[in-house]
């Protein structure tokens, strides 16, 4: 977390209804075409080995101007897609249920080495949609290469499969500026073994336009010190109204790599179910026991309709 020192650093990891759209006056998701053959889906998984895993890095600390955290992110109509100890700061999560397999920690090359940040499997109409942060799929102005995601990953282990993205996107802001109020992504990711992700994992709801203080569960894959990398942490806690953006904000303290992990309204310890309404984003320096994640607003909306409808 300590790249440079001006700017916000990013902190580097159900069953669909209705069909959602964003208000008309929000632009185009940007969309990265990846593995979008067969060829290539399988090169990528050859590259993922088990050791390739654990030795990946969390992604670098971002640095964001902070002149660029203030813009005002376009709201639509509120809007909910449905599917232990509390509050915490940053511990493995010891529970079951669904959110062991939906979430998953995401492999990627950045700048000709292997990183990792955190995502997570959402209900969408082509079951194959994994939501993570924009950094995750795109930073310093390239998206990144061999993409892939590994639910419930744990020590080098993919339980669930790996799964290869056919294509990666984020926000118009955020593929345009890195804006870090749109600090959002999605990856549409390739069948395996003939099934689609989320008759395999299952998948959590996911909600928009949303109050931002709220009590909600925030989880990822932290492999930056004092974390490895191998398990699930969690947060929890009351979110607030980020001062420096237009985000919310969360006390906890996972690190790099847990970027792109989500952040969950109405969860249930119990069966973890949840809906997801953020992602881990950013860290500022001086306060560095608070998380931040973007505002799912209409843009973060319409990035979700553009993956899902792939």
């Amino acid at each position: 977390m300590n790249r440079h020192l001006v700017r916000a650093a990013v902190a580097a990891a159900a069953l669909v209804s209705s069909v959602l759209f964003a208000p008309s006056a929000t632009a185009a998701p940007a969309v990265n075409l990846a593995a979008d053959t067969a060829a290539e889906a399988r090169a990528v998984a050859a590259h993922w080995t088990a050791k390739a895993m654990r030795e990946a890095t969390p992604l670098d600390a971002l640095t964001v101007d902070a002149s660029r955290l203030v813009s005002t992110v376009a709201k639509g109509l509120p809007r909910v897609i449905s599917p232990t100890a509390y509050p915490n700061g940053g511990s493995a999560w010891t529970g079951s249920g669904s959110v062991v397999k939906t979430v998953g920690r995401v492999f990627f090359t950045y700048q000709g080495r292997n990183a990792s940040c955190s995502g997570n499997a959402v209900t969408s109409a082509n079951k194959s949609t994994v939501m993570t942060a924009g950094h995750c799929v795109k930073l310093d102005g390239a998206y990144h290469a061999n993409f892939v995601f590994v639910p419930g990953y744990n020590n080098g282990n993919a339980p669930y499969g790996t799964w290869t993205a056919k294509a990666t996107m984020a926000t118009p802001q955020w593929h345009a500026s890195e804006d870090i109020n749109y600090d959002v992504g999605a990856a549409v990711v390739n069948p395996l073994n003939g099934q689609s992700l989320t008759d395999v994992v299952g998948a959590q709801g996911i909600a928009f336009n949303q109050p931002k203080s709220q009590n909600m569960y925030a989880f990822g894959y932290p492999a930056a010190s004092p974390y490895d990398g191998s398990k699930l942490i969690y947060c929890s806690g009351g979110t607030f109204s980020a001062f420096l953006s237009n985000g919310i904000g969360m006390t906890c303290n996972m690190t790099g790599g847990s970027s792109g992990g989500p952040w969950f309204k109405s969860f249930v310890e119990g069966t973890g179910v949840g809906v997801q309404n953020s992602v881990n984003s950013y860290k500022i320096n001086f306060f560095p026991t608070w998380m931040f994640g973007p505002y799912f607003g209409a843009d973060a909306q319409n990035l979700y309709n553009t993956a899902q409808a792939r």
